[in-house]
């Protein structure tokens, strides 16, 4: 078998494996034995367990990013590409249950080097999120009103939303990737869309003195 096809025999191993039981856990014993290898091959392929699972991380992630950024059709409006590039986002996260805990429960909980990995992948999230409320603003023509540093945050806010959904979603039987979307997309875009007409929310006076 060729080397690279043997590595991701073993790396969806450990996926399962780490995202099932988790890192600590986890032993190298066990990943070997689901892949059906030994595991002092698993050591000459991918060294040790950390960076075994440093491998898993970046893999899932790149797989999330790029499901992402598959779904979305350029050209659009504005509304429909930010509705699938949900739907890809909640619909690969669904299908890749152990990945999406790899990611979302165990690399964030364990400090460096893993939590940068994640922290990495998001940045990337945030920023093609960024790039399409951006592409928002300027189809509503208000681009010139909303600051960088607004639009940031609401990527931010957006991703940071999305994120717990899943963890939610994916934990509640029922609930699928397009439910989950239009969840986000009624909670969000309502919002957005006001912000691009000129309506923006401000506190009463009351509440301001609150």
């Amino acid at each position: 078998m060729p080397r690279a096809v043997r590595e991701q025999q073993m790396m969806d191993a450990a996926v399962q494996t780490f995202g099932q039981r988790g890192y600590r856990a986890a032993s190298m014993d066990e990943i070997a034995e689901l892949a059906g290898v030994s595991k002092p091959l698993v050591y000459l392929y991918l060294n040790s367990k950390e960076e075994l699972f440093t491998a898993c991380i970046r893999r899932e992630a790149s797989a999330l990013v790029a499901a992402v950024r598959a779904g979305v059709e350029p050209g659009v409006p504005a509304d429909r590409q930010l509705w699938d590039g949900l739907r890809a986002f909640f619909t690969h996260t669904a299908e890749n249950p152990d990945g999406w805990a790899v990611l979302q429960n165990q690399a964030r909980t364990h400090g460096e080097p893993f939590a940068d990995e994640v922290a990495a992948m998001r940045a990337e999230l945030v920023t093609f999120v960024t790039y399409l409320i951006g592409s928002a603003a300027r189809e509503a023509d208000c681009d010139s009103e909303l600051a960088e540093r607004e639009v940031a945050g609401l990527a931010h806010a957006l991703v940071g939303a999305a994120e717990s959904l899943a963890g939610w979603g994916n934990g509640t039987p029922g609930v699928s990737a397009k439910e989950m979307a239009a969840t986000l997309m009624n909670f969000a875009w309502a919002g957005l869309e006001n912000l691009m007409n000129g309506q923006r929310w401000a506190p009463s006076s009351r509440a301001s003195r609150a």
